[in-house]
């Protein structure tokens, strides 16, 4: 069996709506219990297990490959929404998207302050 990341645990204020927040903006399924956890699973059997987390919030980057037709689905809700949305991870470029490699990216923050990023394109694949 190749090496192959199965889940990770994402430490939220609020895991109903951290969870729930995700899933909607990305078009999945509906998070699931299991355990302590409210579990959003994505396409390549991949899950986010959020579990709440009674201090402070260490907030990570989470990036999700989609297709071109899946970015557009995805960045309508973020506008839908009227998230704030940046072009770059040092959030120099407020209200656009990128370009890089030839495929479109945009970044923009979830309720905990976890900083999520979808791509076309993966990084260095050129373009």
């Amino acid at each position: 069996m190749a090496v192959q990341l199965n889940h990770t645990i994402v430490r939220v204020r609020d895991k109903r709506e951290s969870a729930t927040f995700l899933a909607d903006i990305l078009g999945l399924g509906e998070p699931t219990a299991f355990g302590p956890f409210l579990v959003v699973e994505v396409d390549n059997e991949v899950s986010l297990d959020f579990a709440d987390d009674h201090g402070p919030v260490s907030a990570q980057h989470y990036a999700f490959l989609v297709s071109e037709p899946e970015f557009d689905e995805i960045f309508g809700r973020i506008q839908a929404r009227e998230l704030p949305y940046w072009a770059d991870p040092g959030r120099s470029r407020p209200g656009e998207i990128n370009t890089n490699d030839g495929g479109r990216g945009v970044y923009w923050e979830e309720p905990s302050g976890h900083f999520l990023e979808i791509i076309t394109r993966p990084y260095g694949s050129g373009g």
